[in-house]
């Protein structure tokens, strides 16, 4: 397993990943140490991951290989199906799995997204259009929202 520690506008991320592919990418709040070197198998997440925030990557052409269970993988391959500056509840991504009674199921497999912003948990709202928990922060949720915003002038929250 490589790792790879950079600065983003939110926080240091680590990215972790082998010769399968991605396995996670976190955001941290504490200070940790950035690498010197980046491991030629997390080149390209980097690179990618850097594109996105300069606002020049709408889309992600990664390998994944996150650790979950077959439901939580379902669930994340549902989230990457979400566009680019486009939001959908947690209601309408269970109707999209087939099982709106599965939402609290749903609303856990997001919690526990191990690739933080390519596989776009950050996307989904409340019914209510409101935000919801984000395991990395709703301070964050809500500049990635704002990021991918067509209106760049106003606020969405």
């Amino acid at each position: 397993m490589e790792a790879v520690y950079i600065n983003t506008p939110l926080g240091i991320a680590k990215i972790e990943g082998d010769e399968d592919g991605l396995t996670s990418i976190t955001v941290y709040d504490s200070e940790e140490e950035l690498s010197d070197i980046i491991p030629e198998l997390l080149e390209d997440a980097v690179y990618q991951l850097r594109e996105y925030f300069e606002g020049t990557r709408k889309e992600f052409s990664l390998t994944l290989n996150p650790e979950g269970t077959d439901f939580q993988k379902k669930v994340w391959q549902a989230l990457q199906q979400i566009p680019y500056g486009k939001t959908v509840s947690y209601l309408e991504l269970s109707k999209t799995l087939g099982d709106t009674k599965a939402i609290r199921a749903v609303a856990s497999a997001n919690g526990q997204n191990p690739l933080w912003i390519v596989v776009p948990c950050h996307r989904v709202i409340g019914s209510d259009g409101s935000l919801t928990g984000y395991a990395g922060g709703l301070h964050r949720k809500k500049w990635l929202l704002e990021h991918e915003s067509p209106a760049k002038q106003q606020t969405l929250f």
